[in-house]
């Protein structure tokens, strides 16, 4: 068997499982979890984590809009609703924490907590390109959306038929 051979046998095998479909799932549940478990840490220790945002020039204001942002985008990202959106808010996010927070590369710390950003932006970068795939919410109200823009067009042709429709009535006199 051939490698041509092979690499058509798998991605028969992999359209007919979904592989695809269930990887995108399991790398969007992988890279929310960061943002998710981040924000949820961020609101059960909030004056701690408030203080120590302020020493490094993060107003309150700011402080509540990035962990909204974390948890809100990660939910969208791990159900996959309004993922794309969802997806290039976190890697911009991503983006902006390596290059104001991340830049001492002195540090092997610092500078590896930056490579890491910049890893999980072109991630989400990738997410926003790919979609979230058929094991989402987005998938699925897409779905009901192109069914019900096909309904209407049934009833519109259904309408249009039935008014250019005349009969002839003839009563026998």
């Amino acid at each position: 068997m051939t490698l041509t051979e092979i690499d058509a046998k798998l991605t028969g095998l992999a359209t007919r499982y979904h592989i695809g479909d269930v990887t995108l799932l399991a790398g969007r549940l992988l890279m929310s979890f960061i943002f998710l478990h981040e924000g949820v840490t961020l609101i059960i220790h909030f004056d701690g984590a408030a203080k120590a945002m302020a020493a490094q020039g993060v107003g309150l204001p700011l402080f509540v809009a990035t962990i909204a942002l974390q948890l809100g985008a990660g939910l969208s990202v791990a159900a996959g609703v309004l993922t794309r959106l969802g997806a290039i808010g976190l890697g911009f996010f991503c983006l902006a924490t390596a290059t104001l927070f991340h830049t001492n590369f002195a540090s092997q710390t610092e500078l590896l907590n930056f490579e890491k950003d910049l890893a999980i932006a072109g991630g989400m970068f990738v997410l926003a390109v790919a979609g979230a795939g058929r094991i989402s919410l987005d998938w699925l109200v897409m779905a009901y959306l192109q069914q019900r823009k096909r309904d209407k067009e049934m009833v519109a042709a259904l309408l249009a038929v039935e008014n250019h429709m005349t009969v002839d009535v003839r009563l026998p006199v």
